[in-house]
């Protein structure tokens, strides 16, 4: 019995609440896993799991036992880190689940700038909207808009995602321009499902009492891209975050809509375990990042800023 696999199984299996999934994270079979966490569990002399067809929770002894256990692994895991970063040679697979909006467009090149500096450091990136917590779900880190699901993790901001209302200059044309917040109800409105505000849109406007709406859209979608295609067809007005919305009003294809009235902006950040703070694979990707954005402005919020397209100051709830 290797004791550490065994404790590394046991910490994932408490993690993801699942033999299964633990399973499938570590790349080993299921039975690999119950064997080690069983083999645990002969040299403790209890239960660490209450197991039943459908759960997987923690008994007395594995609550007691699990906290220790993180620690251990997470700093194992370090200090092998540690010792490649002294050779030079930081390796290893580093798990991360990101927002689609931003990797597709904008992070190809930062992965490459990364990969390019630590060629060993395998990276398994996962992009879905949704919204989880890395360390029940595997993942070392999650690039999110949400604030940390649980005390347990901590958050690192890298830039502001702004919003705007827009549309192309044959949909207005042909259905006019709103020129007050209350104007939008008379319009096809394609909203993104996945804003932590859900319905709730706040309309701010230099020297007056902001507004706020519980609109209507005819379309909602959790991509933000599908949204950009759809305005894109002169199909309506629809709010996207700048850094997708960009490209299309800097070229003149997209128009903004209200230009006078502001959306409050959100955080895109790097959220992950507090116990995780030190690991050196995660501090090296969150570093890299936070680097590409520590100039000021993201770059397409600055072309939008230079255009006098978007006013430069940040508007946060």
């Amino acid at each position: 019995m290797d004791r550490f696999l065994s404790i590394e199984a046991f910490v994932r299996v408490a993690q993801t609440q699942s033999f299964a999934e633990a399973a499938r994270q570590l790349r080993l079979s299921r039975a690999v896993v119950t064997t080690r966490v069983q083999q645990l569990e002969e040299v403790l002399g209890d239960a660490l799991f209450h197991r039943t067809t459908r759960t997987v929770r923690l008994s007395e002894m594995g609550q007691a036992f699990y906290r220790d256990c993180l620690e251990l692994v997470t700093r194992t895991n370090d200090l092998v880190d540690q010792m490649r970063e002294v050779r030079g040679t930081p390796a290893g697979l580093l798990r991360v689940h990101a927002l689609t909006g931003f990797m597709l467009g904008h992070a190809a090149s930062l992965l490459r700038e990364f990969q390019e500096r630590y060629p060993d450091i395998v990276l398994d990136l996962f992009v879905s909207d949704a919204v989880i917590d890395p360390v029940k779900q595997g993942f070392d880190v999650a690039l999110q808009i949400f604030k940390p699901v649980s005390d347990e993790l901590v958050s690192r901001r890298l830039f502001p995602v702004r919003r705007v209302f827009c549309a192309s200059s044959e949909y207005l044309l042909k259905h006019g321009s709103p020129r007050m917040p209350r104007d939008l109800f008379g319009h096809r409105l394609g909203l993104y499902s996945g804003y932590p505000t859900r319905d709730r849109w706040t309309f701010h406007r230099a020297g007056e009492d902001s507004v706020t709406l519980d609109l209507k859209p005819v379309l909602m979608s959790n991509s933000v891209h599908l949204l950009r295609d759809y305005v894109c067809e002169h199909a309506g007005i629809v709010c996207l975050p700048t850094l997708v919305a960009a490209e299309g009003l800097c070229s003149g294809r997209l128009r903004i809509v209200l230009p006078d009235y502001q959306l409050s902006a959100f955080w895109l950040s790097a959220v992950y375990a507090r116990t995780l703070r030190g690991a050196f694979k995660l501090r090296l990707f969150i570093e890299s990042l936070g680097a590409s954005f520590s100039g000021g402005e993201p770059p397409w919020d600055k072309a939008l800023i230079e255009q006098g397209l978007t006013p430069p100051q940040l508007l946060e709830d």
